[in-house]
């Protein structure tokens, strides 16, 4: 495993760049709404190095995902940063959608994206961007594990989207 990792480190790198101008462009709307509240506010994610070893691993039957960071950075709330590797004919989940705003970068591996009804190849090198309540996921139809980053965050100071029926957050 210790090559696949290697070559996340790309991958991570680019999905960390793409943090920083969510950073750019959020820092300008959080400051509008910075006003008083009654609850407390959790603390910004700071910088760090965080090793696979250290990240929080989840193992299912489809494979494992390591949770790298969680929680609020200085534009993003409910952000998650992880990496899953999904075994030949997995996939994570079945389709499905949230409010959060959504990137996945293809590491290795090829599989099959589902995007709002429709079906597209995947393979490495491939990023999927996901408006908030669009039905989305990834599934594994090669022969070797699929490996992906997935960055999920709703931006401070931008109003959540509501949900917009009473359609399922998952396809069954």
């Amino acid at each position: 495993m210790s090559g696949n990792i290697r070559r996340l480190v790309p991958w991570v790198s680019l999905v960390v760049a793409g943090l920083a101008v969510v950073v750019l462009v959020r820092d300008a709307t959080r400051a509008a709404d910075a006003a008083p509240s009654a609850k407390p506010v959790p603390a910004d994610l700071k910088s760090k190095v965080v090793t696979w070893d250290e990240a929080r691993a989840n193992v299912a039957d489809w494979g494992e995902m390591r949770r790298y960071f969680t929680g609020t950075t200085r534009a993003t709330q409910n952000v998650l940063v992880a990496v899953a590797i999904v075994q030949p004919g997995k996939a994570v989940h079945k389709a499905h959608r949230h409010a959060e705003e959504e990137y996945l970068v293809i590491v290795e591996g090829t599989g099959t994206w589902s995007l709002d009804g429709k079906e597209f190849p995947a393979k490495r090198g491939d990023i999927l961007y996901v408006e908030p309540w669009v039905y989305h996921g990834t599934t594994n139809t090669g022969t070797e594990p699929l490996i992906f980053v997935v960055v999920r965050y709703n931006g401070k100071g931008v109003k959540v989207p509501p949900k917009p029926d009473d359609r399922p957050n998952e396809q069954e």
